[in-house]
């Protein structure tokens, strides 16, 4: 236990260092125009001499204040009423979040992204879920509060006790902070007056109205939407042992199961509730602390319990893998076609190679959602 709150702590030393449509051929067109000698291997940025260096100097970020962002004519009255100090309305588009410090600049670029794209900025109410072993949660929570003071949202604890004992080591440390389990608990943790929620990861910008994601319409018997990657090699996603398994491998049996990343889905809260998806995302978690079936942290459970039974979105709200695999964290493409979603999933993350001053190209996308302050900015 004391080990994965360590590897958290590393984590959050990385960080330390650190509605329009666009194709992604014109994207990648004009940053290789506008970013000149950037490397293509970005892994370098956060070498373990300069982690020491980083904790030696570092000070507490500071953010500047977003702008206020105002609705259309168009968009319905949000009739809210008081529940719980939320916030409750089927018209507003819920969101939620996971906030810490290692990823809260991303999470405030994020912030500022969903709402100045959106059509009806003041109908959108945030649901952050930060750890309850965190001495910095009031920071935290004041932070947001200051950066965006007409925000619509609230801070939830989450017990990190309810998963550090079915945590199990995957392919890299910052997969196994128990915060990064906090998406299977939403439906426990949000009130019942949230009947869908659109969960982001915070290592993302999007670049068009929320809306629209929000909106994804869900078959009966689907829970939750997101974008499928059929091309994927699905069985690298599970060990030989579980598809040597004649009962394990009938898992997938009748279903036509493709990989989809959580960090960017839709999800019927209501369904999730009345199937007690949680416990059966528990029950794969426990099984993997018996015998190892998978590697990737938290993703796996996912795809046990939903994949092959959830409602296909565009690929388009979810451009994911710009920071990179896993290992090296290697400069990465937009894929094909229209761009809503910019998703730095993987090793290398934005603010932490544009610190360095090795960015990959795509990186200057992200950069004037960055509210953070310059030092130069705090001594005028």
């Amino acid at each position: 236990m004391a080990s994965r709150m360590l590897l958290c702590m590393e984590q959050l030393l990385v960080s330390l260092m650190g509605s329009v449509h666009f194709t992604g051929a014109m994207l990648t067109d004009s940053l290789s125009r506008q970013v000149k000698g950037s490397s293509t291997n970005a892994a370098t940025a956060a070498s373990s001499g300069r982690l020491k260096e980083a904790l030696a100097t570092s000070t507490p970020q500071r953010f500047k204040e977003a702008p206020k962002f105002y609705n259309s004519a168009t968009c319905p009255a949000l009739n809210t009423h008081e529940q719980s100090s939320t916030v409750c309305s089927d018209v507003a588009v819920h969101v939620a979040m996971t906030l810490d410090a290692a990823y809260l600049r991303g999470s405030m670029a994020a912030i500022l992204s969903v709402l100045q794209h959106s059509s009806c900025p003041e109908n959108i109410i945030f649901h952050f879920v930060s750890s309850s072993s965190s001495s910095n949660s009031q920071a935290l929570t004041q932070t947001i509060a200051t950066s965006f003071p007409y925000l619509k949202f609230r801070v939830y604890p989450f017990n990190d006790s309810a998963v550090l004992g079915l945590i199990s080591t995957s392919i890299r440390s910052a997969l196994d902070c128990p915060l990064n389990y906090a998406r299977n608990y939403l439906a426990n943790l949000l009130p019942t007056c949230v009947r869908r929620v659109v969960y982001l990861d915070s290592d993302l910008i999007l670049v068009d109205d929320i809306s629209k994601l929000a909106s994804t319409p869900l078959e009966p018997t689907q829970v939750l939407a997101a974008p499928e990657y059929c091309n994927a090699n699905f069985t690298s996603y599970f060990t030989p042992s579980f598809w040597a398994n004649p009962t394990l491998s009938l898992t997938f049996e009748n279903r036509r199961a493709c990989y989809f990343n959580t960090g960017v889905m839709v999800i019927d809260l209501d369904k999730w509730r009345a199937g007690g998806y949680t416990d059966r995302i528990v029950e794969w978690m426990e099984l993997q602390k018996r015998m190892r079936i998978y590697e990737l942290g938290s993703l796996p459970p996912f795809l046990l319990v939903f994949a092959g039974n959830i409602a296909a979105v565009d690929h388009q709200w979810n451009q994911h893998g710009l920071g990179g695999d896993n290992f090296r964290g290697l400069c990465r493409d937009l894929h094909p076609g229209p761009v809503s979603l910019l998703h730095w999933s993987g090793k290398g993350k934005p603010w932490v190679r544009l610190d360095a001053n090795r960015p990959c190209p795509l990186d200057a996308l992200w950069a004037p959602y960055d509210l953070l302050q310059t030092p130069f900015a705090l001594e005028a």
